[in-house]
């Protein structure tokens, strides 16, 4: 695949390409430009260009355009999620819910925009204004770039990029490197529906010569980025030069509290949800499970019970439960940080073994509060670390010490103890009776600490991709 600019299929201006391959068998799959800072700045150019006639562009009409984009992506739809499948790992029945999940991202932006109202500050309202009306109206804010991650790469798309468009932004979409084939087809598809040359570009590239050189470049107005978190604080420092907008939706490490009083058939079923969808390579995967004493070896005999039950396999596979991480080297990554987890004192009592891309799961007990893993160690990948508690109290407060403020969650039956969690847990969403991993369409998603500025969803998206301005009217009433 090439690159899309100025509304052309363009290889990168030096030639250089990335391969792309199936995580999962090793097979060759495209290659993709490798972009250079000269492909960005050509790309930037010609957005700062266009949008300023997309956002001439009637309101109804940008969101008739986006609508057509879900029909392609509805007419397409099992061959992306076979290539999102392919290219990621990740089993073919999570790669359709994702895939699915478009229609609901554009549709629900299109109509927020539609009822995005302004502000009418009342006449009079302080000494002297008494023949003044003030009201607010919201612009685009220009060119934004879309930094995308590989672990849910179409659903943060749906989030980030509908929401520029239908705000009259133009958009530069970056996917990763290791798997950019479904976004450059996303953007070709947004292409054929009728989104303007110059509006809708895709550069594919590393992160430190691509990522950068948009995060650095005077034309781009906002940069959204989902990703790690040292990435989020290098793309921070590059976007300050400008005073350039961002948004960094970053790591986690969520606290996953069971007390004693909990569920246990709830909590197996949401630690499975939580912790093993896409190989659990989720920024707000349940990664740390903190769990009352009085029944921490139940819960630990019931989650290798269970888990010894799902199917580890070929993502293609309609049987496969557990697909393959993102590369090799990711589960290299995730072998060394349970490695050195034991060899801080726990004990590996369930799987562990990895095989080229595959981790199967693994689950450590005797863990405890001070070993890495249960601080700022986030574990990508699929690793249950079992650590006791005696008292609500104690758990609000391991979960509190990481640096990491994404999610978490209480499981228990005892209402006060549920809302005392929630309101105490240092986090940007805390869920009650169910896993950290949640997140629907609509809701503010973001963290705190270090774990990201800014919230993504339709209830609050649009107002990050769009700038406020009061229109006053002096002397106009008698």
């Amino acid at each position: 695949m090439k690159n899309l600019v100025k509304g052309m299929e363009m290889d990168a201006s030096n030639h250089q390409v990335i391969e792309v391959t199936n995580p999962a068998t090793g097979e060759f799959l495209d290659t993709v430009p490798n972009s250079t800072e000269e492909d960005v700045d050509m790309a930037v150019t010609a957005a700062v260009v266009a949008q300023k006639a997309w956002a001439e562009t009637p309101l109804h009409e940008r969101g008739r355009i986006l609508e057509k984009f879900v029909d392609l992506v509805e007419r397409d739809k099992e061959d992306l999620a076979i290539l999102l499948c392919k290219e990621t790992g990740k089993p073919i029945t999570e790669a359709r819910t994702e895939i699915g999940n478009i229609r609901n991202f554009v549709y629900g932006y299109v109509e927020r925009a539609k009822h995005l109202y302004g502000i009418n500050i009342p006449t009079g309202s302080e000494p002297g204004q008494e023949k003044t009306v003030q009201f607010t109206i919201r612009q685009p804010l220009g060119v934004v770039a879309c930094i995308i991650p590989f672990n849910f790469p179409s659903d943060l798309f749906g989030q980030k990029v509908p929401s520029a468009l239908i705000m009259g932004n133009a958009v530069i979409v970056k996917p990763s490197t290791y798997n950019p084939l479904t976004l450059h087809r996303y953007c070709l598809l947004l292409k054929e529906a009728g989104v303007p040359d110059g509006v809708i570009s895709c550069l594919s590239g590393d992160g430190p010569t691509t990522g950068q050189a948009l995060a650095r470049h005077k034309g781009v107005h906002l940069v959204s980025v989902t990703g790690s978190t040292a990435v989020g604080m290098e793309t921070m420092g590059t976007a300050s030069k400008n005073l350039t907008h961002v948004m960094l939706e970053l790591g986690g490490n969520d606290a996953f509290i069971l007390d004693k009083d909990g569920d246990l058939d709830l909590a197996i079923e949401e630690m499975v949800w939580g912790r093993l969808y896409n190989t659990g390579q989720v920024c707000c995967a349940s990664k740390r499970f903190l769990v009352h004493n009085d029944i921490k070896e139940e819960f630990t005999r019931r989650v290798i019970e269970r888990i010894s039950k799902m199917r580890i396999g070929n993502p293609l596979d309609e049987r496969t439960e557990i697909g393959c991480l993102i590369n090799e080297r990711a589960a290299k990554r995730v072998e060394e940080q349970v490695n050195t987890t034991v060899a801080q004192g726990a004990k590996l009592v369930f799987g562990g073994r990895r095989n080229g891309a595959y981790y199967e799961p693994a689950v450590l007990i005797d863990v405890t509060k001070d070993m890495d893993i249960m601080k700022d160690m986030e574990v990508f990948g699929p690793v249950i670390p079992i650590c006791g508690f005696d008292n609500i109290e104690e758990a609000i407060e391991i979960a509190n010490q990481s640096s990491f403020g994404l999610c978490g969650n209480i499981i228990t039956r005892d209402i006060n103890n549920a809302f005392k969690v929630a309101e105490k847990l240092e986090v940007g969403g805390a869920v009650i009776n169910g896993s950290s991993f949640f997140r629907s369409a609509e809701m503010p998603f973001g963290g705190w600490k270090h774990s990201g500025i800014g919230n993504e969803g339709i209830a609050t998206t649009l107002q990050e991709m769009s700038r406020i301005k009061t229109i006053v009217l002096k002397n106009v009433l008698k």
